[in-house]
């Protein structure tokens, strides 16, 4: 059967699985070897050249679900957006960043851009208009990130695409959010789709790693960075990211369906001033999102009330966990302040609309029930201390 014929759920269960000839187990064997044979061999396998047999395997997984011809696996998000970037930026280049993105992001192109000579520009906005603003005649990448973290801003993907396209420019998206359950940026004409791993595709807080799927071209020119700079990831790891990936639909969907219903209650919520969610007809982006995901993600972040302290709310939790990263199986919170944008100066963090205030929250897959009801003894019991 053709890959484009099989279900998500069958992908994620099948495909890039290695099959166990010798003791025909019914799950991946691991092959935890540093060293490989190099003579009489179709491939010269290296850990540090993406290509131990779990390694290609799960790159297969990934692609599929993708819809890319390749991908490949690092050993964080952070290392596969680096050199997906270096592999197509020199000294002289320029690239146009989207303004809401992931702050580690943002930190790692203001600190270290300059070092290689690269020059970039933040946009204003996150519409086709402000990217092509900030376009120089050295433009060579775009890269944006929707919905993006911790915002849930939508960035329109076809325009993107099509305004690369027209320049001859390399297009790159963070879809760490949505996942490839709920977004494919291919099919609009994205070139390169990269996801901090760590998230929803492990989906259990016990992974690091990162991917990126493109063009088997793309993906060549990466390697052919990456191979020298090391961010491959340990075999054990990348196993078990291939058996988290298995329930990949089955979680992200889940999680999903919970998180609209959340956001729909916090919305109505008096102590709430504003909630930030695609699948909100009041969101500004609500039908652009309808158009090019088919979900709206399980990610969302909200605003509490003037005098009712953010840190005070979080401490309050007693099932969801104030917790620094996102998208396992357990919902959490977190202050992006003091978190995933801790490295931007207030300043910046003022100018993209990141307040003090603002709570990002990843839902899981518990009962929705119990959820409203964290929040909201953490509420009540956050404006009782407060006037104590």
């Amino acid at each position: 059967m053709s890959k484009n014929k099989l279900g998500l759920n069958t992908i994620c269960a099948h495909i890039g699985e290695i099959k166990d000839e010798q003791f025909k187990g019914a799950i991946s064997p691991i092959y935890l070897s540093t060293s490989y044979a190099f003579d009489n061999v179709d491939v010269k396998r290296y850990p540090r050249y993406f290509n131990t047999p779990n390694q290609e395997y799960l790159a297969k997984k990934i692609a599929a679900l993708e819809h890319t011809e390749a991908a490949l696996i690092f050993a964080s998000g952070m290392a596969a957006i680096s050199h997906m970037f270096l592999a197509f930026l020199k000294q002289g280049d320029h690239i146009v960043v989207q303004n809401t993105l992931y702050g580690g992001t943002s930190n790692f192109i203001r600190e270290e851009f300059h070092k290689y000579g690269i020059e970039y520009t933040f946009t204003n906005g996150y519409a086709v208009s402000d990217f092509e603003a900030a376009m120089q005649p050295n433009t060579k990448v775009i890269h944006i990130e929707t919905p993006s973290n911790p915002l849930l801003t939508i960035t329109d993907l076809k325009a993107i695409a099509d305004l690369a396209k027209s320049k001859d420019i390399i297009s790159t998206i963070d879809n760490t959010f949505a996942s490839p359950i709920n977004q494919n940026p291919i099919d609009f004409g994205i070139d390169i789709v990269m996801h901090s791993a760590t998230k929803y595709l492990g989906g259990h807080s016990d992974i690091l790693a990162g991917t990126v799927a493109s063009t088997q071209e793309h993906i060549d020119r990466i390697w052919n960075v990456s191979k020298n700079l090391g961010g491959s990831l340990s075999d054990m790891t990348v196993w078990m990211l291939e058996r988290s990936m298995k329930t990949l639909a089955l979680r992200v969907k889940a999680q999903t369906k919970n998180a609209r219903k959340l956001a729909k209650f916090l919305e109505q919520h008096n102590d709430v001033s504003k909630v930030y969610y695609p699948g909100l007809k009041s969101h500004p982006e609500h039908q652009l999102a309808k158009r090019q995901m088919h979900g709206f993600g399980a990610m969302l972040s909200f605003e509490l009330i003037e005098g009712i302290d953010a840190m005070r709310f979080l401490k309050q939790l007693n099932l969801i966990k104030p917790s620094m990263s996102l998208a396992g199986v357990e919902s959490t919170m977190l202050l992006p302040s003091e978190t995933s944008h801790a490295l931007l100066s207030q300043e910046q963090r003022d100018a993209v609309g990141i307040s003090n205030r603002l709570i990002r929250f990843s839902v899981g897959i518990e009962t929705v029930k119990n959820l409203k009801y964290d929040i909201e003894q953490a509420i009540i019991n956050t404006k009782t201390e407060s006037f104590a």
